[in-house]
């Protein structure tokens, strides 16, 4: 194994945290090659009258520079 950085991201979605995560990957690993884990440090909500409105993620994703 190389040398490895970490990156922070923020993502959101209005379906889950899940969802939020899978986005911040998938876009991420456009420019962000040879990712090797992600870790949520925070999770949060946006509530719009009564109801959950938004979820977010905050993430740390780790990835291997050549």
């Amino acid at each position: 194994m190389g040398v490895l950085k970490v990156i922070e991201v923020l993502s959101n979605s209005n379906k889950s945290w899940e969802d939020a995560t899978e986005k911040a990957v998938k876009h991420a690993s456009k420019t962000v090659k040879n990712i090797r884990s992600v870790y949520v440090q925070d999770q949060s909500v946006t509530v719009s009258q009564n109801s959950v409105d938004e979820f977010r993620v905050n993430l740390k994703i780790t990835f291997e520079v050549n």
